[in-house]
């Protein structure tokens, strides 16, 4: 059986929960922990930055999945290395610089991912695919956590499952974007490896540990 992973994100916890966000993810068995940063640019809200992964690092060994939400990410990368980040995904759309990221990335031997948003084609990364570990679909636009699932990205994550299955690639397909019990198969069905689930998962208070369950459940009938 094919071994699915779920990535929670902190955007979506309060950082007044923190330990009990912490202690239920070692609970659940729950690997990884999704940090995105925003900075008031790329997307409208900010977010994050190195001090939390930082302080997360200090208190817990949960692996950190860094979504860089931010223009010119490559300013900022060397921060959350520093900081203790284990995977650093930067956005397509914001740089020009995505190889140098690659680079730098895994230089410290760390994992690296490029996300592309809703209206950005494969193609646009297609040059790319063969360096990097992950790739981020996202399923709404991001920034805008409140927006609907956008079910024509399930066919990006086929496009890049069939291109992995191809060109024997090795990178892991990411989705993130209103990710819940019901939106989760679908993505799963058509090859996506990795689930960020932020608002589904921390929507209710002290109720994260039964939606972890039926997250787990319905990956389980793809």
């Amino acid at each position: 059986m094919k071994e699915y992973i779920l990535a929670p994100s902190l955007f979506s916890s309060k950082i007044s929960r923190l330990e009990k966000t912490l202690n239920f993810l070692k609970m659940t068995g729950v690997k990884w922990l999704h940090v995105d940063v925003m900075d008031g640019c790329f997307v409208p809200d900010m977010a994050s930055g190195p001090s939390i992964v930082k302080e997360l690092k200090e208190v817990s060994n949960i692996l950190l999945d860094v979504h860089l939400m931010i223009e010119t990410p490559e300013k900022m990368v060397p921060d959350f290395l520093k900081a203790g980040a284990d995977s650093i995904t930067y956005h397509a759309e914001a740089t020009n610089n995505g190889m140098y990221i690659i680079q730098m990335v895994k230089e410290e031997k760390k994992k690296v991912g490029v996300a592309i948003n809703p209206s950005t084609p494969v193609s646009m990364i297609e040059p790319i695919l063969s360096e990097v570990d992950l790739v981020l679909v996202m399923t709404i636009n991001p920034g805008r956590p409140n927006k609907e699932f956008i079910s024509i990205t399930v066919n990006k994550i086929a496009e890049l499952n069939q291109l992995r299955e191809i060109n024997d690639y090795q990178y892991l397909i990411e989705v993130d974007g209103k990710i819940d019990n019901n939106t989760i198969k679908p993505c799963a069905k058509v090859g996506a490896d990795m689930f960020v689930s932020g608002g589904y998962i921390f929507g209710e208070e002290d109720n994260e540990v039964e939606m972890i369950t039926n997250l787990k459940t319905a990956l389980l009938e793809v």
